[in-house]
């Protein structure tokens, strides 16, 4: 009819044309006109239906999403773009073919089936699918799809709620060897990020105007923090520690300020499982010096705003997950209750009052 488009042949194809909100679609239809006019009568069911979403959108797969994610992070040097790779490589195993727009719940969830069926924990399969749908999320900005669908998550377990008593800390520091102990002293003392202690270079330390500068970091704010105290003097001991020997006997200067044989230590789990172990504080996580340095710093009494720039946390919703609570803590707070109270009944004088009667 008149307005809902035509059908025409080319060659040995025949192909369909339509209008849609005032855009022209034009595509292929078969090879004979039954097919065209068949694929036509369908456009237009979608049309009417509110289903349409256009040749365009329906070529895109999974892992076209996926890869356009990839792209984009790369050309705004995010800092995670390894690990969305790794999060996103099992999608694109068992989801990559199918196209976008027949992506549902349903087989969301039959991918996290299968990857708990594979041993994977709840939070790992979470972060896979968080990223497909963030990838969906960007193609949706971009005008590639017209919908986002819905993508259901796994419960995951409460967060760790470990950390060291200054007591546990110095226990395992004692078995630690260099220079990992002082690796983990600097964790401890500001509560930076296992990777951001590691690669730490000289070029960031300013010993003139006794601070630490990090340009970039996980969240993408530069941060710095002064040297002052027991991080003053562990800066120096690296300062002293900065040669070694290299091949041939040569002298070396390394410019890591953690650092062996002038190279970083990359994983030294290990030692740390087995310093925790031998000092009766088993499963206790490096990331753990990350949570004890936050929460005592609030215990301290640094404002949360201060203590966030040290850390580098930037959303206080996470940097109150790591403000642990001991049974301690409840047993001090409970008893500075009481001495208000008790200090405040003393101030305050009681007149009664002589009713009528006793008049």
């Amino acid at each position: 009819m008149r307005g809902e488009g035509r059908i025409y042949q080319r060659g040995n194809r025949w192909w369909i044309e339509y209008w849609v909100r005032g855009k022209q679609y034009r595509e292929g239809a078969g090879e004979t006109s039954t097919e065209a006019k068949r694929r036509l009568k369908k456009r237009w069911e979608e049309i009417h239906g509110d289903r349409f979403v256009g040749p365009e959108q329906e070529r895109l797969t999974v892992g076209d999403l996926a890869d356009s994610l990839i792209t984009h992070l790369k050309l705004k040097g995010a800092k995670a773009v390894k690990s969305y790779e790794y999060h996103l490589a099992p999608i694109k195993l068992e989801l990559g073919a199918i196209r976008a727009v027949d992506l549902t719940p349903p087989r969301v969830e039959h991918f996290a089936q299968l990857r708990l069926t594979d041993k994977k924990t709840p939070a790992t399969v979470n972060r896979e699918v968080g990223a497909l749908r963030q990838a969906f999320r960007l193609a949706f900005k971009q005008s590639r799809l017209s919908r986002v669908p819905y993508f259901p998550m796994l419960r995951e377990s409460d967060p760790r709620q470990g950390f060291f008593e200054r007591a546990e800390f110095e226990a395992v520091l004692a078995l630690l060897p260099e220079p990992v102990d002082e690796i983990a002293r600097f964790a401890y003392l500001t509560g930076w990020r296992r990777g951001e202690v590691v690669s730490l270079r000289w070029d960031a330390v300013d010993r003139d105007a006794g601070e630490i500068r990090l340009a970039t970091t996980k969240n993408g704010r530069p941060r710095s923090i002064p040297l002052v105290g027991e991080l003053s003097e562990l800066v120096k001991r690296r300062w002293t520690a900065r040669e070694y020997q290299a091949a041939e006997g040569v002298t070396g200067i390394s410019e890591y300020v953690f650092h062996r044989g002038g190279q970083p230590l990359v994983d030294f789990r290990r030692v740390w499982t087995s310093a925790c172990t031998t000092a009766k504080v088993p499963g206790r996580l490096f990331h753990d010096l990350r949570r004890s340095a936050v929460r005592d710093m609030v215990r301290a009494g640094t404002p949360q705003a201060v203590a966030m720039t040290i850390s580098g946390h930037r959303t206080a919703s996470v940097f109150l997950r790591y403000n642990i609570t001991s049974g301690e803590d409840q047993r001090q707070a409970l008893l500075r209750v009481q001495k208000y109270r008790a200090s405040r009944s003393k101030t305050r004088k009681v007149v009664i009052l002589k009713t009528r009667e006793a008049r």
